[in-house]
């Protein structure tokens, strides 16, 4: 769909507008009816994202939670925040977007995870609205409670401009429901299919089958024994917890209406990161195929952003959310590493970035051993592992979305190859990536 900002552009306020930052945790951007999922209903999310516009090319900064969120707040990399696994706390010296809207004039809020060691009473940057004795690992019980404190927030009045996080748990739930070692089901009535991309490549890097074995992925550890019924039962599963973060964005979006704050607030809607969604035969994150890494990125602003717009061109990065909320409401930020999206949504035709970058960091006691980087293009996906066998995946994702061609191990000397690797290591240089230094992209 293209849209004409000058056709909108009238409409335009000049007061700065609330903003609305909406995640959930662990949303694949295959996880919303809108995008063409069969297998699950999202209404509400469909809303918002025909009220704005949808990016279908968004990617994480990285496949967990921390670091991914430390990145979302900061518009900086993992390696730039100091935050490569969970439990580590941001360079203090970088300010997160609490900061900078509190010090820019707005009333800052948060309500929901928060997944950084700062996370509660007290939150960094932001006023705590949840009560700190409820668990916030656990959607089932704690999403309810963050909605209505946020609704409860939004429902004040408020005599200058707002920014109010909300940061829903499920489906983040998925990990619960894979260690309770759900039984078999005993019929295939009501399951999901399996996805065309089901099997692993039985040459696939060594770097992922240790991955594999580890309780920190949480994937074949848990996994290993299941039958066809039981993947298929843990998609039906993956998609009911997703259902249910949907009905807490809904009750957000009719508060926001009911308010008479709608045109008045820019809505930022993603995830921290995806799911595995049993391609691969993998589960939960911690991995740079595309169900874990890519997310669902909508931003709307009615009368203001055009409608039901649809981007599958550009490549977007959780590092932009800070740099696109900072540009539509004027607030001053130091230099990041994402871009504001602010000129594609004013302009398709805007070129936008060349390619992007992910961060894995596969294991919280072998932190820099186990390592991966993943460089997506317009076209194709480079990923380079740390160590082990056939460390390097190239995927022509043009021709085959589902990444089950590995291109690296057929195409030595290929000039795409060759012209990604470099991409990658000018990136490194450029961020000051100390991934620069293995022996695998040197050799």
């Amino acid at each position: 769909v293209s849209w004409c900002f000058s056709c909108v552009v009238s409409s335009v306020r000049m007061a700065r507008p609330n903003i609305l930052f909406l995640s959930t945790d662990q949303q694949s951007s295959r996880a919303l009816s809108c995008a063409g999922n069969p297998d699950l209903h999202t209404p509400h999310m469909d809303a918002l994202a025909a009220a704005g516009v949808r990016f279908d090319q968004a990617y994480c900064a990285a496949p967990v939670c921390g670091p991914s969120r430390a990145s979302l707040m900061t518009g900086r990399m993992p390696h730039e925040t100091g935050v490569l696994v969970n439990g580590m706390t941001p360079d203090p010296a970088i300010p997160n977007m609490g900061e900078l809207f509190r010090r820019a004039g707005y009333r800052t809020a948060w309500s929901g995870g928060w997944h950084l060691p700062d996370s509660g009473p007290q939150i960094r940057g932001f006023e705590c609205l949840h009560d700190a004795d409820i668990h916030l690992g656990h959607g089932s019980l704690a999403d309810v409670h963050v909605t209505d404190r946020a609704i409860d927030f939004l429902q004040l009045d408020h005599d200058r401009p707002f920014f109010l996080g909300v940061s829903l748990c499920n489906p983040h739930d998925i990990c619960r429901w894979l260690v309770s070692r759900p039984s078999a089901p005993q019929s295939e009535a009501g399951l999901p299919p399996l996805p065309s991309n089901f099997e692993p490549d039985p040459a696939e890097a060594e770097f992922i089958g240790q991955c594999r074995q580890s309780d920190y992925c949480q994937g074949g550890t848990h996994t290993s024994d299941w039958n066809e019924l039981q993947w298929r039962n843990y998609l039906k599963s993956y998609y009911r917890l997703t259902e249910e973060a949907d009905v807490q964005v809904g009750r957000l979006m009719a508060t926001l209406r009911a308010t008479g704050l709608e045109r008045e607030t820019l809505v930022l809607f993603t995830s921290d990161h995806g799911e595995g969604l049993a391609a691969h035969r993998w589960v939960c994150k911690l991995m740079l195929y595309e169900e874990p890494v890519r997310v669902p990125f909508v931003v709307s602003w009615p009368g203001v952003i055009p409608a039901g717009a649809v981007d599958a061109e550009h490549l977007v990065s959780g590092l932009d959310v800070l740099p696109t909320l900072c540009s539509w409401a004027e607030v001053d930020f130091p230099e990041v590493t994402g871009i504001s999206l602010r000129p594609l949504i004013e302009n398709r035709r805007e070129a936008g970035r060349t390619f992007l970058v992910t961060e894995l960091h596969a294991d919280m006691e072998d932190v820099e051993e186990m390592q991966g980087r993943m460089l997506r293009t317009r076209r194709y996906k480079y990923v380079v592992f740390s160590r082990g066998r056939n460390p390097e995946m190239f995927f022509d994702l043009g021709e085959d979305p589902g990444e089950t061609r590995n291109l690296a191990l057929e195409v030595e000397g290929d000039a795409e190859l060759d012209r990604h690797r470099a991409l990658m290591r000018q990136w490194c240089a450029q961020t000051g990536d100390p991934f620069a230094a293995t022996d695998v992209l040197n050799s």
